[in-house]
């Protein structure tokens, strides 16, 4: 049987090696420090990883693997020119979450917008019940009908994203972030349009020389003060320094993000240093990792690693 490492599986959250142990021996592991994978890959023929990084130091003496499975969407983490050198195949797995990303970047926003977080701390800290008031409007919301919407990246996420914000009445633009991405089915403006016209900002690109630190300061202040911005994208696209410098100073109203510079954020964050912080919503990454979106990527990893085996070509990114 074949011998199978799966090394960082706690990024997959509950669910069921039944299907891997049909094809192999699993070793499964939590997590692994990048100086514990060159003993456990050792025997391997097959290695499962997410974020753990595979290079040409660390699988040196991994005479016997065949298959790395990308468990994601991205494989920056492994060398593939080192697994190209040694026959290795390396497949990935795309598309398994643009669901789950679209609901949560509506979740976050419609959070942000409708003070969803203030109001039920109101209610649940007794003050409605004090108010003697059968509502309370301290916090103003706004609707999504009438706004203008701004997308940087049109990708998969980005047009099942516009597609819904225009059945909430917003009128779509985009900004292309390589120049080249065209859609007849919505507005591709400028960068300083988007910044300058939308009421609300969502990020859906990938990162990039194009991207990296395309929001900061300078962008944030050419934003209508009354704006928000909500990045599902990658973290390095937004400065968070500038970000919070931004809300604190009123240059826009909020922000929702799913994604940092660093992951898990730093504790001295200036996003968690910040005076408004109640103008900022924040999850740890999970935008991808609905339970469905999950079942997707392992049932999509196993059908990788069966397709290697019987000969086929399939989401390998070594060709």
């Amino acid at each position: 049987m074949k011998k199978i490492v799966i090394l960082d599986g706690k990024t997959l959250g509950e669910i069921s090696l039944e299907k891997l142990s049909e094809i192999g021996e699993v070793r499964y592991y939590d997590t692994t420090d990048i100086s514990e994978v060159k003993e456990r890959v050792r025997e391997a023929n097959i290695v499962l990883t997410n974020k753990v990084i595979l290079n040409r130091e660390n699988l040196s003496e991994a005479n016997n693997l065949e298959f790395i499975a990308e468990v994601a969407t991205g494989f920056n983490n492994i060398d593939i020119e080192y697994a190209k050198e040694k026959g290795i195949g390396v497949a990935n797995v795309a598309g398994y979450s643009t669901n789950a990303v679209v609901q949560h970047t509506f979740a976050a926003t419609l959070a942000l917008l409708d003070e969803v977080a203030y109001y039920d701390n109101y209610v649940k800290s007794g003050e409605y019940s004090k108010s003697g008031l059968f509502t309370c409007l301290d916090r103003p919301y706004y609707e999504i009908e009438g706004k203008t919407w701004g997308i940087i990246g049109l990708g998969n996420i980005g047009k099942k994203v516009a597609k819904i914000a225009e059945a909430f009445g917003a009128k779509v633009v985009y900004y292309s972030t390589t120049g080249i991405n065209s859609n007849n089915d919505f507005s591709r403006v400028s960068f300083d349009d988007l910044l300058s016209k939308s009421d609300i900002i969502s990020i859906h690109a990938p990162l990039n020389e194009n991207t990296l630190g395309l929001i900061n300061y300078e962008a944030l202040c050419k934003m209508k003060n009354s704006a928000v911005l909500v990045n599902m994208g990658r973290g390095p696209i937004v400065v968070e320094e500038d970000l919070a410098r931004a809300i604190d100073e009123d240059r826009i109203r909020g922000a929702a993000l799913d994604v940092f510079e660093v992951e898990p954020i730093k504790i001295n964050s200036p996003l968690l240093t910040m005076k408004n912080k109640d103008r900022i919503i924040l999850s740890p990454h999970i935008a991808w990792a609905s339970v469905e979106a999950r079942e997707r990527l392992f049932n999509e990893v196993v059908e990788n690693i069966t397709a290697f085996y019987n000969g086929e070509i399939r989401n390998r990114v070594d060709k």
